[in-house]
């Protein structure tokens, strides 16, 4: 089928549908490599950050350390983030004014930890929501067309007068091809949806398991310190 003489064949709603249709595409493509990118070694990663953050000799030392396993960010936030309870500076800070210093340690570490995690986890999710939304809605995109397709190519033929199959079968047969086009956009979206999803699933329950394990590390450091 000649793509140039279909488009020409087509109305400005059907033109407007494989727009859209190769809109989505395009925008799920790019998501899937970069996502594809970012979770290739993550979860390894992680473990490995956080296998060197433990064998640091000090918090302080601990971000030098984890940095060369950490090349996408993901620990390191969790750990700068809790510095400044570590070193005191909080609990000096609680003679001031304000709220967020005024609670135990323990409030100001769950406090930190879950900014941190929450910033990092909506990183690793960026693009889920474009993902599911591709899968969800080019299949009816494409039906759309497809429909639409059909009524403006039966509504031609009508108007010529004598009706075979001959005439009906290619008008149609290209409307049908945005159906299939619809269901091309969706299948990699929603395949790459689940397996991220599966990553993405394992990567947080470390990083939740790492700041649970680092929050009481601080905890215990800090005897008489509320829990």
């Amino acid at each position: 089928m000649d793509l140039l003489h279909w488009w020409r064949q087509g109305d400005a709603v059907t033109q407007g549908v494989a727009l859209v249709l190769l809109a989505m595409s395009v925008s799920s493509w790019v998501v899937i490599c970069w996502k594809a990118w970012l979770l290739r070694h993550a979860r390894r990663d992680v473990q490995r950050s956080a296998a060197a953050f433990w064998q640091a000799p000090s918090l302080a030392e601990a971000p030098r350390r984890l940095q060369p396993f950490d090349p996408n960010a993901l620990v390191l936030p969790l750990v700068v983030a809790v510095e400044s309870v570590a070193n005191g500076d909080t609990q000096a800070a609680a003679r001031g004014a304000t709220l967020a210093t005024r609670g135990s340690r323990s409030q100001q570490l769950t406090r930190l930890l879950r900014g941190a995690l929450q910033g990092v986890v909506a990183r690793l999710q960026f693009g889920q929501v474009l993902l599911a939304t591709v899968g969800a809605t080019a299949p009816f995109v494409g039906l759309l067309g497809t429909v639409w397709g059909i009524f403006h190519a039966l509504t031609a033929i009508a108007g010529a007068g004598q009706i075979t199959i001959e005439r009906v079968a290619g008008p149609v047969g290209e409307a049908l091809v945005m159906t299939a086009a619809g269901l091309a956009v969706a299948l990699p979206a929603v395949l790459a949806y689940n397996v991220f999803g599966r990553i993405l699933g394992a990567v947080e329950a470390e990083l939740e398991g790492f700041a649970h394990d680092l929050r009481e590390l601080l905890l215990d450091a800090a005897p008489g310190a509320g829990h």
